[in-house]
């Protein structure tokens, strides 16, 4: 299901104009498991990326809540979205990404572009789960159309990959220096593609 919704969905945003442009596309690994996180501002962000990373699958983490509510969890679960319980995280937070890692598969986390309590929380799991697995984090930034208002309105997307990085310190110490270590990645990130976009804008 998720490679036929992928490809319905790329053609949506091709027609629309709001398939993302990609940047710096040789970073992603080609092969093995990694922990992907992304800048994240809508839900046309996440369908950009599971799109660029095709015929891959992401496998992403997701509100807990969303899986109660009907259909939508149906959908989400058959796209390959495990549920988290971000109020009372368990060792399930970790144990269904590591198990995905070790399948060679591409775990999605969606951390805020901005700073503040739950996307920080977010940001330290992807380094917690590097930490335990090995697996190597690759950060990415997307800024564009948010919503299907904006796909309708034909606003544009764009999406960067960073150079995948392994966190190399452990405890609490090496997980709170790579938490900032990826938050400073993400917002460099973040001003490297605005400032591509302004360029594009100017030039059109």
């Amino acid at each position: 299901m998720y490679q036929f919704v992928g490809n319905v969905a790329k053609s949506i945003l091709t027609l629309s104009g709001s398939k993302a442009k990609l940047y710096e596309t040789q970073h992603i690994p080609n092969e093995g498991g990694f922990i992907i996180a992304c800048t994240h501002n809508g839900y046309v962000d996440i369908i950009n990326l599971g799109i660029a990373l095709l015929p891959r699958e992401i496998h992403f983490m997701a509100k807990k809540q969303l899986f109660d509510i009907k259909g939508l969890g149906w959908l989400i679960d058959n796209l390959n979205a495990f549920p988290v319980d971000r109020d009372h995280p368990g060792p399930s937070v970790i144990k269904v990404p590591r198990e995905l890692l070790k399948q060679n598969k591409i775990v999605g986390i969606f951390p805020s572009g901005t700073r503040n309590a739950e996307s920080s929380n977010l940001k330290q799991g992807a380094i917690s789960i590097a930490q335990l697995t090995k697996a190597p984090i690759l950060p990415a930034a997307y800024i564009g159309a948010r919503n299907v208002g904006e796909v309708f309105k034909r606003n544009k997307g764009y999406l960067i990959f960073g150079e995948p990085f392994y966190v190399t310190s452990r405890g609490k110490e090496g997980r709170e220096e790579f938490t900032h270590i990826l938050e400073e990645k993400l917002e460099s990130l973040t001003h490297d593609l605005e400032e591509r976009v302004t360029k594009r804008k100017k030039k059109s």
